[in-house]
């Protein structure tokens, strides 16, 4: 078991990463603003670790909401149905909110903790590659608009996150590589060396190798952590976290939400991305071809549907949060482990991007 810190001052918070925590009581008790509690999960988590965790709460005063699983539930309708639950058992401001699955659940229960009765205390269960190594980390919440991914939510930081690494053995393939999109986006913007290790490693992820995945829990939280006790609420380097974010969310907006999961979605993003930072002659060649060979290693894809057009992309794009006086700004890269945020690239090179990737 390994226990990382996020230092934000009073609110600051561990994130412990080991196998077999879920059923760990004594864990999460410290974390717990009192008696109450309110797990949030889905159909999909609910039945494989539901049990043990309400196992391990039962002198609790305990209530379980399930929800859908998928990205395309992550509205205000369904952040609605964790309010009538928390009203409807009289929840005051002593409940926990728990949240047990990806990050969908992560984000409705920790956006649901940020405004019952003006924010009560959560913590962060994720059962995903991808949560355990991004979303459940830094304390973002949101639910989607249909113009715009995660454009309604709030800061809120966990009082916890515990990340059992026996919940990624019942993960599809699709999910762990979609995971392993936002660890590469690591090595990427920060760590050349991490990135070098996983062009090594890269099948041993692939095969659900416990000690790999943990390391790449760990430097993923690790590298998470740093950023967010310098840049808490994204006003510079936390936005860098974001590499490939923008193309991606424009992807998944003009898709439907939860037809490509995020890591697909952000894989292609980091590819268009990198090809831009080529084009401006920021990133060698070979290093962009170094990129999108290691996606392609890991089962990501790497080029958009050809149905969404230029147009499309830059809709989308516009609505961006990195957006700043009506430019969009992008992150991108000067080498593998070195990105920056940029609003002074040519508008002729974006289009030429995204033309090339429209097909």
């Amino acid at each position: 078991m390994a226990t990382l810190n996020v230092d934000l001052g009073e609110r600051s918070y561990p994130i412990i990463v080991g196998a077999g925590l879920l059923g760990d009581g004594a864990l999460l008790s410290p974390y717990l603003a009192g008696d109450e509690v309110l797990v949030v999960s889905n159909d999909t988590v609910a039945p494989l670790y539901l049990d043990r965790v309400t196992a391990s709460l039962k002198d609790r005063h305990l209530s379980c909401q399930i929800l859908p699983d998928g990205e395309q539930y992550k509205n205000l309708e369904t952040l609605q149905t964790i309010f009538d639950t928390l009203l409807e058992n009289h929840c005051s401001r002593d409940t926990t909110l728990i949240a047990l699955g990806g990050g969908v659940i992560g984000d409705l229960a920790g956006f649901a903790a940020a405004c019952y009765q003006r924010g009560i205390t959560f913590i962060q269960l994720p059962t995903t590659l991808l949560a355990q190594v991004d979303s459940a980390v830094g304390g973002k919440t949101a639910v989607n608009h249909p113009q715009g991914k995660n454009m309604i939510g709030a800061f809120h930081q966990p009082t916890c996150v515990l990340s059992d690494t026996q919940t990624l053995a019942t993960l599809e393939p699709r999910q762990l590589s979609a995971g392993l999109a936002e660890v590469i986006k690591y090595g990427l913007i920060r760590d050349t060396a991490f990135f070098n290790w996983l062009e090594v490693n890269i099948e041993k992820l692939l095969a659900f190798d416990p000690q790999a995945l943990e390391h790449v829990i760990i430097e993923s939280c690790r590298h998470k952590a740093q950023v967010v006790a310098r840049d808490e609420k994204e006003a510079g380097e936390r936005a860098l976290l974001n590499l490939g974010h923008t193309f991606g969310h424009a992807i998944e907006a003009a898709t439907g939400y939860g037809n490509w999961l995020h890591g697909e979605a952000v894989s292609v993003g980091m590819v268009m991305a990198a090809t831009l930072s080529e084009k401006m002659g920021r990133l060698e060649k070979d290093q962009c071809a170094r990129v999108r060979e290691l996606l392609i290693r890991a089962g990501l894809p790497v080029t958009p549907p050809r149905d969404i057009s230029p147009t499309d992309y830059l809709t989308h794009m516009a609505l961006d949060k990195k957006v700043s006086a009506g430019r969009i700004r992008l992150v991108l890269l000067d080498a593998i482990g070195q990105a920056r945020l940029v609003s002074d690239y040519p508008d002729s090179l974006l289009q030429d991007v995204l033309y090339e990737f429209a097909g």
